[in-house]
């Protein structure tokens, strides 16, 4: 089924804090875009950890070379504390 969702996903390196640091502007309006996602380089993925108000959210980018695409794992923490899969997307280069 299509995407309901759009967002453009700006990342970069903090040298400050060796860390890399990502920036979500989404179709949700700005209140979602204020909380920036940190993490570090772990082989070929980096686990980003956002803050949010209403509870901790991670974000795990890992680049499969051979299939030369990404795979976004989405995970957020239920109201029993334990970690569960919010979604699961994988990016490839288009024709």
């Amino acid at each position: 089924m299509p995407s309901q969702y759009e967002a453009m996903v700006f990342v970069g390196y903090d040298n400050a804090s060796e860390r890399y640091v990502v920036h979500w502007i989404d179709i949700f309006g700005g209140r979602f875009s204020e909380t920036l996602g940190y993490g570090r380089r772990q082989a070929d993925s980096i686990e980003f950890v956002f803050e949010y108000p209403d509870g901790p959210f991670h974000n795990t980018f890992t680049w499969n070379r051979e299939a030369k695409t990404w795979t976004f794992l989405m995970e957020t923490r239920n109201s029993s504390g334990k970690w569960v899969q919010f979604a699961k997307d994988e990016l490839k280069r288009g024709s």
